[in-house]
C-alpha cells in the first residue's frame, strides 16, 4: 500500500471532528475555526513543526485565533507566516493586529496586493442579487483596504506555498481579483476560500444553521462572474477528497465531488444570481487595483437604501428585546 493510499484513508471521514467549541479537525494537519459566519484555518507542515495561518477573520477574531492555537497545539505559539486567500473585510479583520504582534510575513497573490497595501478599495457590494437578508445588509460591509505593505510578500510564481511544501496555491479569481485556493495533492485536500462555499451565504438562516449546501461564491461580494465560473471549473477538475471553504462546514468524498461537479456544470443556473450589478458586466482590475466599476442602475440605488432601512429595523428590534429583558 503506497503513501497516497494511506493518506487518502486518513481523510476518508464524512464529517469534521470538533475538538473545542467551533474548532474542528478538517484533515491531517488542517484545522478550522468558525467565528460567527467566517472560517479561519491553521495548516501545519507535516514534515516539520512549522505551521501557517490562513486568513484572519473579523476584527474581533484575534483572541479567538490565539485560543485556537492553544487548543490545537496545547500551547501558545506563532505561525511562520500568514497566507491570505483574499482581502475582504471578513477575512482580513485581524490581519494588521496579528501580523504586527507576531512580526511575520503575509503572502498573497500580486493581484490582491492593492487591497492589502492601502492602494485600492474593492468594488461596492451588490445588494440586488437576492437570496436572503445578507445582500441587503452588504451595503454596510466595508470595502476599504488595509495596509500591511511592509510585511506583504507575493506568493511564488511556481505555485509553491511558503512553509508548506506539500501544498500548491491555485489562482481562482472572480470573487476577488487575486483570490487563491490551496490544494494538497497527496490526499486531495482543497481549501477553497470563497471561490465557492458550503452554505448559502446570502441567507442569515443558512448562516446560523450552517446547513451544508455547496454554493457559488458569496453573491453580494463577487464582481466578476465569468472568472468565478472558470475558477470553479478548475477546482472541480482536481477531484478533491476534502473540501473546506471560507464559509460553512467541510465536505468529504463523493458528496463533495458530486456537488462540486454539479455546481460547475450548472454554474450559470445554480452558482450565480439571475440579476445584479455585475451579472451583465464585470468590474475590471489591474495590479494597481480597480480600474472600472459598472454603473449603478436605479434599482440598485433603491436596493441600497432598502438595505440600510432593513439594518436599522433589525437593530431596533434587538434594542427593544434587550429593553424588555431588563424590565
Amino acid at each position: 500500500m503506497n503513501r497516497k493510499t494511506i493518506e487518502r484513508r486518513e481523510v476518508s471521514a464524512t464529517d469534521e471532528r470538533e475538538i473545542a467549541s467551533n474548532i474542528f479537525i478538517v484533515a491531517p494537519g488542517v484545522w478550522r475555526m468558525k467565528d460567527i459566519f467566517v472560517n479561519v484555518y491553521i495548516i501545519q507542515n507535516r514534515e516539520s513543526t512549522n505551521w501557517v495561518l490562513l486568513d484572519t477573520g473579523l476584527k474581533t477574531s484575534a483572541p479567538k485565533i490565539k485560543n485556537m492555537i492553544v487548543q490545537v497545539f496545547g500551547t501558545a505559539g506563532i505561525p511562520s507566516s500568514i497566507i491570505m486567500t483574499h482581502g475582504h473585510f471578513d477575512h482580513v479583520g485581524s490581519l494588521v493586529q496579528l501580523a504586527d504582534e507576531w512580526n511575520v510575513p503575509v503572502y498573497c497573490h500580486h493581484m490582491e496586493a492593492p487591497y492589502l497595501s492601502g492602494k485600492s478599495a474593492y468594488p461596492p457590494s451588490d445588494p440586488t442579487v437576492g437570496g436572503g437578508i445578507m445582500p441587503a445588509l452588504s451595503v454596510m460591509f466595508p470595502t476599504s483596504p488595509v495596509n500591511i505593505q511592509d510585511r506583504l510578500r507575493d506568493l511564488p510564481e511556481n505555485g509553491e506555498v511558503p512553509d508548506l511544501p506539500e501544498w500548491k496555491w491555485i489562482y481562482t479569481p472572480g470573487h476577488a481579483p487575486g483570490h487563491i485556493s490551496l490544494f494538497r495533492e497527496s490526499d486531495g485536500v482543497l481549501v477553497a476560500g470563497d471561490a465557492f462555499v458550503t452554505t448559502r451565504q446570502e441567507s442569515a438562516f443558512s448562516i446560523m444553521t450552517q446547513k451544508k449546501v455547496l454554493s457559488g461564491p458569496p453573491k453580494y461580494f463577487t464582481p466578476d462572474w465569468g472568472a468565478a465560473a472558470r475558477s470553479l471549473k478548475e477546482l472541480s477538475a482536481l477531484e478533491p477528497n476534502v473540501v473546506a471553504t471560507g464559509h460553512g462546514q467541510s465536505m468529504y468524498g463523493d458528496e463533495a465531488r458530486k456537488a462540486l461537479h454539479k455546481l460547475s456544470r450548472e454554474f450559470w443556473k445554480l452558482g450565480m444570481p439571475n440579476k445584479g450589478r455585475y451579472v451583465r458586466e464585470p468590474a475590471l482590475f489591474n495590479e494597481d487595483g480597480v480600474t472600472y466599476i459598472p454603473p449603478m442602475r436605479n434599482k440598485v440605488k433603491i436596493a441600497a437604501i432598502a438595505g440600510v432601512t432593513v439594518l436599522a429595523l433589525v437593530a431596533l428590534a434587538v434594542y427593544k428585546r434587550k429593553q424588555k429583558s431588563i424590565f
